[in-house]
């Protein structure tokens, strides 16, 4: 498995949730800036008081992109972790991150596998490798790092690692 370096990096966590991965990699990076469209979630993140942490409470979109004034420096290193599985616009929303990296920037995905093709559940690895490669990404690496156990059965980690060429 591939690893990034996270020394000095300007990080961009999409879906941050309440900042559970944000807080672990703001000690690493140059600055994170942290989004998510639940504001509940965000005034958790905010509450952890990171001093390079920088939070933005509404979805992605054009608008909210050139509205905010942090998204306007593009970012070394995307991380998302169980987003994509519950945004409808994957595609778009691949190209839209895009536009927010650096030349050979990397983006992180962590989502849940779908368990079949009939589940509405997760993503499966075609639709993964069929999106980075509609978006224009360069995918260079996908694999399944780990599965959870839990009482509903066992829900396996999809993890894709893209480059910005």
């Amino acid at each position: 498995t591939e690893q990034v370096n996270l020394e000095g990096l300007n990080i961009l966590d999409f879906g941050c949730g309440t900042g559970l991965l944000t807080e672990q990699i703001s000690p690493l990076a140059n600055k994170i800036v942290a989004l998510d469209s639940s504001s509940k979630m965000i005034s958790i993140l905010e509450n952890k008081k990171l001093a390079n942490v920088t939070t933005i409470s509404e979805p992605l979109s054009v608008e909210s992109t050139n509205k905010n004034a942090s998204l306007q420096n593009k970012f070394n290193l995307i991380v998302a972790s169980s987003v994509f599985g519950f945004i409808p616009q994957y595609e778009s929303t691949l190209i839209l991150l895009k536009s927010l990296l650096v030349p050979d920037g990397i983006l992180v995905q962590w989502d849940w596998l779908s368990p079949s093709k009939e589940s509405d559940f997760g993503l499966s690895e075609v639709k993964v490798k069929s999106a980075y490669i509609e978006a224009g990404f360069e995918l260079t690496s996908i694999n399944k790092p780990f599965s959870l156990t839990i009482s509903k059965g066992t829900m396996t980690v999809l993890m894709a690692v893209a480059k910005n060429t």
